[in-house]
C-alpha cells in the first residue's frame, strides 16, 4: 500500500466504524435508561403505532374503569336512599295495621296519624338524596315516559273462564270454587287518591254482574263514584284502556283475563294508591275466602307523568354509545300515593280508613323494591363490566409489553459488547493517525 498523507483511509474506515459503534452504544443506553426498545418511530415506525393504540386503548380502559367504580358509587348511594325509604314504609305499615285494630281508640289513631305524618316527610327526604349535586330518587332522572301512564290494578285470581257479565254471586277462584258471595251480601269498596280515602259500598250485591259491581256502589252519601276516577273491565290486555311508559299495551302475566281497576285520570295526579275490596256476610262476618281472593291485586301498570328520557348514562367503554342508562322512578311520597299535592298525607284516623291504608302501603313498598332490584341489577352489571375492564386492560398492558418492552438482559449484553467496540475503535483511530507520522521518516 502506497505512503500518503493527504487521504489517511484507514482512519477514515475506522471512524465508521466508531460513529456505528458509537451510535449503537448510545442506543443501548436509551434502550435500558427507558425500558423499551422502541422509543421513537425511528426504531420500528408499525411497532411505534401499533404502541401507541395500544397505549390509548389502556388509558382509556383506565378512565372506564374509574367511570364505573363512581358509576356504583351513585348507585349505591340511591340503593341507601331507596333502602330507607322501604325501611320506613315497612314500619308504616306496621303502624297503619295496629291503627286497623280497634282495640285503638280514634285518639289512639290520631297519634299513629302523626308519627305517619313525620314519616312520609323523611321519605321526601331520602328522595332528595344528592351524590356529586345531583337529585338521584326525585323523579328528574327517570326514564322517558311517553304519553303520561294510568294506574292499572289486575287481579288474576279469579277463574279464567270469568267474564264482566258474570253475576258476582257466580265468581270463582283460578281452582273453579266459588267465593261464595250471596245476593244478600254486601261489599264494601275504599281507594285512595290523591291521599284521599273514598269509601263506597254495594248493599246488596243483588244480580249485579261483575262489570258493574263498582260503579253501582254509593258512598255514605249516596253518590257513586265518578266515572272519572276509576274504571273497571275483565280482559287479558290493556289494549284500548291503557299503555306503559312506552305507549304499549301489557298483558297479564298468565295470559288470561283479569278483573282490572283503571285510574281514571293519567299520571301522579290520578293514580290509585290503593284499593281494598271487602264483602261482609249479613250477619255482619267478613266473608275471607272472597275478600282473600278479591284483594289479590298487583299494580300492572304504574302511573307517572309525561317526561322526556332523563335516565343518567354511565360511559363504560372506549367507543361512543357504549353506555349503561339507569332510570330512577319518582321516590317521593306524593308518586308513593301517600301524599297529595296540597300536603295531605293518607288518613288513618278511623278503622276503615286505616284499613284502605294497609294496600295503600302494599303498593308503595312494592314501587320501592322495584326500583331497588332495577339499581341492584345495574350494581351486579357493573361488578361484572368493572371485571371485564380490568382483564382488558391486562391483556392489552402485556401485548404492548411484548411490542415495546426492552429484554433488559439482551439489551445490557449488546450494550457491553457495543462498549467494548467503541473503546476498541478508538484505540485502532489512535492507531491509524500515528500510522502518517511514519513517512516524516523519509523527509529525515
Amino acid at each position: 500500500m502506497a505512503m500518503v498523507v493527504k487521504n489517511n483511509m484507514s482512519a477514515k474506515n475506522t471512524l465508521n466504524e466508531l460513529n456505528k459503534n458509537e451510535k449503537a452504544r448510545t442506543k443501548n443506553q436509551k434502550n435500558l435508561s427507558t425500558g423499551m426498545k422502541i422509543n421513537s418511530a425511528e426504531d420500528d415506525a408499525s411497532g411505534y403505532a401499533i404502541s401507541e393504540k395500544m397505549q390509548t386503548q389502556i388509558r382509556s380502559l383506565n378512565q372506564d374503569l374509574d367511570n364505573t367504580q363512581t358509576a356504583m358509587s351513585m348507585l349505591k348511594v340511591a340503593e341507601g336512599g331507596v333502602q330507607s325509604t322501604v325501611d320506613i314504609l315497612s314500619t308504616l305499615k306496621e303502624k297503619v295495621i295496629n291503627a286497623a285494630n280497634d282495640t285503638n281508640t280514634d285518639a289512639d289513631r290520631a297519634i299513629i296519624q302523626k308519627e305517619l305524618d313525620q314519616a312520609v316527610s323523611q321519605i321526601d327526604e331520602n328522595a332528595n338524596v344528592m351524590y356529586n349535586g345531583k337529585v338521584v330518587l326525585d323523579g328528574s332522572h327517570n326514564n322517558e315516559v311517553n304519553p303520561a301512564t294510568f294506574t292499572v290494578l289486575a287481579n288474576e285470581s279469579l277463574d279464567a273462564a270469568t267474564n264482566g257479565t258474570d253475576r258476582i254471586t257466580s265468581l270463582k277462584d283460578y281452582t273453579g270454587r266459588s267465593l261464595g258471595i250471596l245476593s244478600d251480601s254486601k261489599i264494601e269498596f275504599s281507594y285512595v287518591i290523591q291521599g284521599k280515602t273514598h269509601i263506597t259500598t254495594l248493599d246488596p250485591v243483588g244480580n249485579n254482574s261483575v262489570i258493574n259491581m263498582f260503579t253501582r256502589s254509593v258512598d255514605e252519601h249516596g253518590v257513586r263514584p265518578p266515572s272519572t276516577s276509576i274504571s273497571m273491565i275483565f280482559e287479558n290486555t290493556t289494549q284500548g284502556y291503557a299503555a306503559d311508559r312506552t305507549g304499549n299495551p301489557v298483558e297479564t302475566v298468565k295470559g288470561n283475563k283479569a278483573l282490572m281497576f283503571i285510574a281514571g285520570q293519567a299520571g301522579v295526579d290520578g293514580q290509585i294508591s290503593g284499593l281494598t275490596i271487602n264483602v261482609i256476610n249479613k250477619d255482619g262476618t267478613m266473608n275471607l275466602t272472597a275478600n282473600s281472593v278479591l284483594n289479590d291485586f298487583g299494580e300492572m301498570i304504574r302511573a307517572e307523568n309525561a317526561s322526556p328520557d332523563n335516565a343518567l348514562t354511565f360511559q363504560i367503554g372506549t367507543k361512543a354509545n357504549q353506555t349503561v342508562k339507569m332510570g330512577f322512578s319518582d321516590m317521593r311520597s306524593t308518586a308513593l300515593g301517600l301524599r297529595a299535592n296540597d300536603g295531605t298525607n293518607l288518613s288513618i284516623i278511623t278503622q276503615k280508613k286505616a284499613n284502605a291504608a294497609i294496600n295503600v302501603l302494599e303498593l308503595a313498598i312494592g314501587k320501592a323494591l322495584t326500583l331497588q332490584t332495577s339499581i341492584g341489577s345495574v350494581e351486579n352489571r357493573m361488578n361484572f363490566t368493572a371485571a371485564n375492564i380490568t382483564t382488558a386492560s391486562e391483556n392489552t398492558q402485556a401485548t404492548e409489553s411484548v411490542i415495546r418492552d426492552a429484554d433488559m438482559a439482551r439489551e445490557m449484553t449488546a450494550y457491553t459488547k457495543n462498549n467494548v467496540l467503541v473503546q476498541a475503535s478508538q484505540s485502532m483511530l489512535a492507531q491509524a493517525n500515528q500510522n502518517s507520522s511514519s513517512v516524516l521518516s523519509l523527509l529525515q
